[in-house]
């Protein structure tokens, strides 16, 4: 056969061009299907934005209760449409994978030494050195006295507190600890004002509690204290936890900024 006269016919060059129209039409329509089935972006999501960032400082031997109890009450923020969510996220001394008490290996999200989000609301879960090694590292106290300058909150569960303490943060500051190391923390810091027999206290930027299973009540109060009793309560019905902020041993430092 003679290809060349067989390309010259019209027929054949009317063909050539359906066949060329209709892969085009082929392609536009694939590219559709795949952009249909996209998910929505995060900004979609939560058309409010992220809100406040929440950084949970976590190191070897965290606690998983004072780590997954406030880090449930806040990341359920997102699930309420008429607020603007928390975004939440680990922070460690490295990136390498922490073990905690319980045994969970967790990878921190970032580290000391990289370009983490700003922190609005820092998050000091218990550890089991908090009372010997970890007062005496100098990276990890660095860490939160520097956060502590531009932080909007900082919280502390269980031994959370004597970080904060070691940090100078707690400075004629009422708070509070675990319950069995009350004493213990007040032979070591001579000037917090250390509360016992409370689940939780709030002076000034500083929330802390008693931690254990505690920490969704602690939790729970910023909440409600940030995004009113509302949502809070919505957060708490949806994790099966009875909420009432006066049923729970609290106290609460009204702070008057005197003006001149």
């Amino acid at each position: 056969m003679n290809y060349g006269t067989a390309l010259d016919s019209p027929i054949v060059r009317h063909f050539i061009v359906f066949l060329f129209i209709l892969s085009l039409w082929s392609c536009s329509t694939s590219e559709q299907e795949v952009n249909e089935i996209q998910p929505p972006a995060e900004e979609d999501k939560y058309p409010d934005g992220p809100g406040l960032n929440v950084a949970f400082l976590i190191m070897d031997g965290t606690y998983n209760t004072e780590l997954t109890a406030p880090l449930d009450i806040f990341h359920h923020t997102k699930f309420r449409d008429s607020i603007d969510a928390m975004d939440v996220f680990t922070i460690a001394e490295s990136t390498d994978p922490i073990t905690t008490f319980e045994q969970l290996t967790i990878t921190p999200d970032y580290s000391f030494n990289e370009q983490y989000p700003p922190i609005d609301i820092l998050v000091v879960p218990s550890a089991e050195h908090h009372l010997d090694s970890d007062l005496k590292n100098e990276a990890l106290i660095n860490f939160i006295q520097q956060t502590d300058e531009t932080a909007e909150y900082i919280t502390s569960h269980c031994d959370g507190a004597f970080l904060l303490a070691e940090a100078g943060l707690l400075e004629g500051i009422h708070c509070t600890t675990f319950p069995a190391d009350i004493e213990e923390m007040r032979m070591r810091y001579e000037h917090p004002i250390i509360h016992d027999s409370t689940l939780f206290v709030h002076d000034g930027k500083y929330i802390t509690s008693a931690g254990g299973a505690k920490s969704f009540e602690a939790a729970l109060y910023l909440v409600e204290l940030l995004y009113g009793k509302e949502n809070a309560e919505q957060i708490a019905e949806g994790m099966v936890i009875d909420w009432d902020l006066e049923s729970v041993h609290h106290i609460v430092i009204e702070r008057v900024d005197l003006q001149e």
